[in-house]
Protein backbone atom coordinates (compact mmCIF):
# COMPACT_ATOMS: atom_id res chain seq x y z
CA UNK A 1 0.00 0.00 0.00
CA UNK A 2 1.70 3.53 -1.00
CA UNK A 3 0.41 6.59 1.25
CA UNK A 4 0.83 9.72 2.17
CA UNK A 5 -0.46 12.22 5.11
CA UNK A 6 -0.63 15.57 3.37
CA UNK A 7 -1.91 18.30 5.82
CA UNK A 8 -2.30 22.24 5.38
CA UNK A 9 -2.00 23.03 8.74
CA UNK A 10 1.54 22.20 10.80
CA UNK A 11 -0.74 19.37 11.99
CA UNK A 12 -2.35 16.61 11.38
CA UNK A 13 -5.53 17.42 13.56
CA UNK A 14 -8.50 19.60 11.75
CA UNK A 15 -8.76 23.02 14.43
CA UNK A 16 -10.27 26.39 13.16
CA UNK A 17 -10.52 26.13 8.97
CA UNK A 18 -8.08 23.48 9.20
CA UNK A 19 -7.67 20.19 6.58
CA UNK A 20 -6.35 17.54 6.85
CA UNK A 21 -6.33 15.15 4.24
CA UNK A 22 -5.02 11.27 3.78
CA UNK A 23 -4.16 9.53 0.08
CA UNK A 24 -3.52 5.91 -0.43
CA UNK A 25 -3.82 3.67 -3.17
CA UNK A 26 -5.29 0.12 -0.92
CA UNK A 27 -5.11 -3.29 -2.74
CA UNK A 28 -6.94 -4.78 0.28
CA UNK A 29 -10.17 -3.67 1.82
CA UNK A 30 -8.34 -4.34 4.84
CA UNK A 31 -5.63 -1.92 3.90
CA UNK A 32 -8.63 0.84 3.35
CA UNK A 33 -9.67 0.19 6.69
CA UNK A 34 -6.55 0.63 8.48
CA UNK A 35 -5.64 3.51 6.53
CA UNK A 36 -8.97 4.87 7.60
CA UNK A 37 -8.65 4.27 11.34
CA UNK A 38 -5.15 5.88 11.29
CA UNK A 39 -7.11 9.20 9.44
CA UNK A 40 -9.19 9.32 11.88
CA UNK A 41 -7.07 8.41 15.18
CA UNK A 42 -5.61 11.89 13.69
CA UNK A 43 -8.59 14.11 13.74
CA UNK A 44 -9.29 16.85 16.70
CA UNK A 45 -11.92 16.35 18.04
CA UNK A 46 -12.49 12.83 16.78
CA UNK A 47 -15.75 11.82 15.22
CA UNK A 48 -18.29 10.06 16.96
CA UNK A 49 -18.64 6.00 17.08
CA UNK A 50 -21.63 6.00 15.11
CA UNK A 51 -19.72 8.06 12.54
CA UNK A 52 -16.61 6.30 12.86
CA UNK A 53 -18.49 3.13 11.69
CA UNK A 54 -20.28 4.65 9.05
CA UNK A 55 -17.44 6.12 7.26
CA UNK A 56 -15.39 2.63 8.12
CA UNK A 57 -18.42 0.83 6.14
CA UNK A 58 -18.60 3.30 3.39
CA UNK A 59 -14.83 3.21 2.41
CA UNK A 60 -14.70 -0.36 2.90
CA UNK A 61 -18.05 -0.91 0.73
CA UNK A 62 -16.42 1.36 -2.12
CA UNK A 63 -12.64 0.38 -2.29
CA UNK A 64 -14.35 -3.77 -2.42
CA UNK A 65 -16.41 -2.43 -5.50
CA UNK A 66 -13.80 -0.83 -7.28
CA UNK A 67 -11.44 -4.02 -6.59
CA UNK A 68 -14.43 -6.50 -7.33
CA UNK A 69 -15.73 -4.36 -10.54
CA UNK A 70 -12.96 -2.48 -11.87
CA UNK A 71 -10.00 -4.23 -10.78
CA UNK A 72 -8.12 -1.99 -8.93
CA UNK A 73 -8.32 1.18 -6.91
CA UNK A 74 -6.26 4.14 -8.82
CA UNK A 75 -6.71 5.98 -5.21
CA UNK A 76 -8.27 6.14 -2.15
CA UNK A 77 -8.41 9.90 -0.48
CA UNK A 78 -9.88 10.64 2.78
CA UNK A 79 -10.37 14.57 4.24
CA UNK A 80 -11.76 16.11 6.86
CA UNK A 81 -12.98 20.02 7.52
CA UNK A 82 -14.87 21.03 10.42
CA UNK A 83 -18.18 20.06 9.05
CA UNK A 84 -17.47 16.89 6.84
CA UNK A 85 -15.63 14.08 6.14
CA UNK A 86 -15.16 12.76 2.55
CA UNK A 87 -14.30 9.91 1.07
CA UNK A 88 -12.98 9.79 -2.80
CA UNK A 89 -12.46 6.77 -4.47
CA UNK A 90 -11.07 6.29 -8.01
CA UNK A 91 -11.01 3.53 -9.89
CA UNK A 92 -9.89 2.94 -13.96
CA UNK A 93 -13.53 1.36 -15.43
CA UNK A 94 -16.01 4.08 -16.90
CA UNK A 95 -18.78 2.15 -15.84
CA UNK A 96 -21.66 3.70 -13.02
CA UNK A 97 -22.52 1.76 -10.31
CA UNK A 98 -25.30 0.05 -10.56
CA UNK A 99 -28.51 -0.64 -8.24
CA UNK A 100 -29.40 -4.52 -8.44
CA UNK A 101 -31.20 -6.92 -6.28
CA UNK A 102 -29.00 -8.27 -3.57
CA UNK A 103 -28.20 -11.69 -3.33
CA UNK A 104 -29.57 -13.15 -0.20
CA UNK A 105 -27.36 -16.63 -0.72
CA UNK A 106 -24.12 -14.11 -0.01
CA UNK A 107 -23.08 -15.49 -3.62
CA UNK A 108 -23.05 -12.11 -6.21
CA UNK A 109 -23.67 -9.26 -3.19
CA UNK A 110 -25.38 -6.35 -4.31
CA UNK A 111 -25.42 -5.09 -0.87
CA UNK A 112 -22.40 -2.62 -1.09
CA UNK A 113 -23.39 0.69 -3.03
CA UNK A 114 -27.53 0.77 -1.45
CA UNK A 115 -25.84 0.69 1.89
CA UNK A 116 -23.06 3.47 0.70
CA UNK A 117 -26.31 5.76 -0.65
CA UNK A 118 -28.28 5.26 2.93
CA UNK A 119 -25.24 6.21 5.07
CA UNK A 120 -23.38 8.65 3.43
CA UNK A 121 -24.91 12.19 3.35
CA UNK A 122 -23.74 12.66 -0.28
CA UNK A 123 -22.71 10.29 -3.11
CA UNK A 124 -21.25 11.80 -6.26
CA UNK A 125 -19.88 9.98 -9.31
CA UNK A 126 -18.37 11.23 -12.10
CA UNK A 127 -15.46 10.75 -15.04
CA UNK A 128 -12.22 10.74 -12.94
CA UNK A 129 -9.44 12.90 -15.54
CA UNK A 130 -7.55 10.33 -17.44
CA UNK A 131 -10.41 7.92 -17.71
CA UNK A 132 -12.40 5.70 -14.94
CA UNK A 133 -15.01 7.53 -12.14
CA UNK A 134 -14.29 8.66 -9.36
CA UNK A 135 -16.81 8.42 -6.50
CA UNK A 136 -17.15 11.16 -3.51
CA UNK A 137 -19.35 10.31 -0.63
CA UNK A 138 -19.59 12.88 2.35
CA UNK A 139 -20.32 12.75 5.87
CA UNK A 140 -21.43 15.15 8.10
CA UNK A 141 -19.46 15.51 11.02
Amino acid sequence: MHHSLRSDSDSDTVLGHGRTEWACRPELAAEAREATDGFLDGLCPEPSDRTRQNLLLVVSELVTNALRHAGEVTSLRLRADRRSLQIEVRDPSPALPLDRTPDLTGRSGGFGWPMVQRLADGVTVRPASGGGKMILAVLVR
